[in-house]
């Protein structure tokens, strides 16, 4: 697989019709690139760019390859932004940021995705405090990033607006830019945070000067970061604001490779701003002030009175979003179960946390405590106590202690979405009901709103790699926690995707009732017509419209594994599709 190639740029400004020429020029001498990254302010900084940028976000120009930003401040912002998140398609958690229009995405708070290998980490807004709705980060942002900082894997892009203090520390003296201060323009948060994250490149903006600082060693990890200042889109001194990567995912580098160091590496410069921010204390060693700092540290003694009547007044978030802790009993907030409890219920994040939520009617979850003996989406009446015992043993119920955190991408009131631990294809994603429900055809109708912005959400995704969404659903009569496999096929190659299954079809002797929907609701109201709960069946959703629906007999031997879909790649350049039929592959290549 060839690596990606990627753009990075400083404070634009508003400065689009400039940035875009300069990146077709790029582009066209050097590409094609896949994706461009931009930190630092997005929107113009003065009343007579706005037209400019309107023109792109209400589509009378077009930007040419998908670009995020995280710098959602500056004139425009807010009424641009409000009309996004109203917009239903960016309802939930979207990590790999909200659509203003085509090709452009608003990376908003903080959170992680992947991007064509890369793991890729953002922190948007600047660190204000005047209460303002956009272009700030909150503590609840800066604890999301702090969380991810546990997960296993290596962060390829660390995006922020402004510097890290302290960048300048052990850096060569003669190759910071003229007049760079630490002290103006830098922020702490970012320095705390970087050093937790450690990723290999950290890019940012906003002080208007380009410098790419020597690499530095980070503690307890093998490889080193680099740190790229940009400067802003047309700057008058001609600084660098474009910069170009074709970064090798670290998941296909070897080890020798990942942790190489240049002779010019230096230490971490972080290490100083640490002794200087956090100086040792007497009841408590620094080391576990660090650790701490990694998880939530918000009051519950006014917000949840009913529950908070504890020594503390901390909590642990890691605890109540997973329902697991890596530090165990040596944490130092408390894990609280009631918390966790309602968070299960379906109460909002931050209301939980902050007794109040930014996003007021625009929400989808409850802004209310809710009470044992309330009815609630994720708990049917006499049944508490057999989906508890249930829930502690599934893999898939985001309660038990077994639920793998690491892999779950976005969690909405009704369903969650995460990586197959096993698989299939790159991308392979599951959309599971958040209640022990063991098919997505028996809940509620109005779930299938949401489950219909997941399926949208994923389409997308894989339409920008040149892929099309296949989602199918094995239901057993025996089923316990039941998941929709969404799997990506190459476009080129979806057309045969009917006869493939077809075929599957007539060698183990049964026909699938084939029916082809105008939208992806249609079809879903349709499948739950035809549903039996008295019956096991599989159904897949063609990216053309069709729905195959098999209904199986009480006797019927029916493979478990029909339907899945494999990836063989051998020497790099071989990938095809299999279909199990009678318990051998029906293989037909995907190239």
């Amino acid at each position: 697989m060839a690596s990606p190639r990627i753009l990075l740029c400083g404070d634009v400004l508003g400065r689009l019709n400039q940035l875009f020429k300069r990146v077709n020029s790029v582009n066209k001498s050097a590409g094609p690139f896949d994706a461009l990254f931009c930190v630092g302010q997005f929107f113009p900084d003065e009343p007579d760019r706005l037209d400019e940028l309107m023109d792109y976000v209400e589509g009378r120009a077009q930007v040419p390859l998908p670009t995020y930003f995280i710098g959602d401040y500056g004139v425009g912002a807010p009424k641009v932004l409000s009309a996004v998140s109203r917009n239903s398609a960016n309802q939930g958690f979207k990590m790999d940021g909200f659509k203003v229009c085509d090709n452009l995405f608003w990376l908003k708070g903080s959170g992680m995705f992947t991007f064509h290998g890369l793991s890729v980490a953002y922190l948007s807004g600047r660190q204000l405090s005047n209460g303002q709705q956009f272009g700030t980060y909150s503590q609840i942002d800066i604890d999301t990033l702090r969380a991810f900082a546990e997960e296993p894997g290596i962060v390829y892009f660390f995006l922020s607006n402004e510097w890290p203090s302290g960048i300048t520390n052990r850096a060569t003296a003669s190759d910071i830019p003229a007049g760079i201060s630490d002290s103006s323009g830098s922020d702490s948060t970012v320095s705390q945070l970087v050093a937790e994250i450690k990723p290999r490149y950290h890019i940012a903006g906003t002080k208007g000067a380009y410098y790419a600082r020597e690499p530095y060693c980070n503690v307890d990890a093998v490889h080193v970061t680099r740190f790229l200042g940009l400067a802003s889109v047309g700057n008058k001194e001609k600084q660098k604001f474009l910069h170009a990567l074709s970064p090798t995912p670290s998941s296909t580098m070897a080890a020798a490779e990942i942790s190489a160091k240049p002779p010019n590496t230096t230490l971490s410069p972080y290490t100083l701003v640490d002794q200087v921010d956090r100086p040792k204390e007497t009841t408590k060693r620094a080391s576990d002030i660090g650790l701490d700092s990694q998880y939530w540290r918000y009051d519950v003694s006014s917000k949840r009175q009913k529950h908070g009547n504890g020594d503390t007044n901390k909590v642990c978030f890691k605890f109540i979003s997973s329902g697991t802790c890596p530090r165990g009993e040596k944490c130092n907030f408390p894990h609280d179960a009631d918390a966790r409890e309602q968070f299960l219920r379906g109460v909002c994040l931050d209301f939980i946390i902050k007794g109040k939520c930014e996003k007021g009617p625009d929400c989808n979850f409850k802004h209310s405590l809710q009470d044992d003996g309330e009815n609630h989406s994720r708990k049917r009446p006499g049944s508490s106590n057999a989906n508890a015992n249930r829930s502690k043993e599934c893999w898939f119920c985001l309660s038990s202690p077994n639920v793998e955190s690491h892999l779950v991408t976005s969690i909405g009131e009704n369903f969650y979405c995460a990586l197959a631990k096993g698989p299939l294809v790159q991308d392979h994603v599951l959309i599971i009901p958040v209640e022990h429900m063991p098919n997505t055809l028996s809940l509620p109708a109005d779930s299938e709103i949401e489950l219909g912005k997941f399926q949208n959400s994923l389409k997308v995704y894989y339409k920008n790699q040149g892929k099309e969404a296949v989602f199918f659903e094995w239901i057993s009569i025996r089923g316990t926690h039941a998941n929709l496999q969404a799997v990506p096929v190459p476009s080129s190659k979806a057309a045969i995707l009917k006869d493939i299954f077809t075929l599957a079809a007539e060698k183990l002797g049964f026909e699938f009732v084939t029916k082809k929907f105008s939208n992806n609701s249609e079809g879903r109201k349709w499948l739950r017509t035809q549903f039996d709960k008295n019956f096991s069946c599989f159904y897949v959703e063609l990216p053309e419209g069709s729905i195959l629906l098999h209904l199986i007999e009480e006797n019927e031997k029916f493979p478990a594994q029909f339907g899945r879909e494999e990836t063989e790649n051998k020497e790099g350049s071989d990938e095809k599709l299999s279909i199990v039929i009678g318990g051998k592959q029906k293989t037909i290549s995907l190239i």
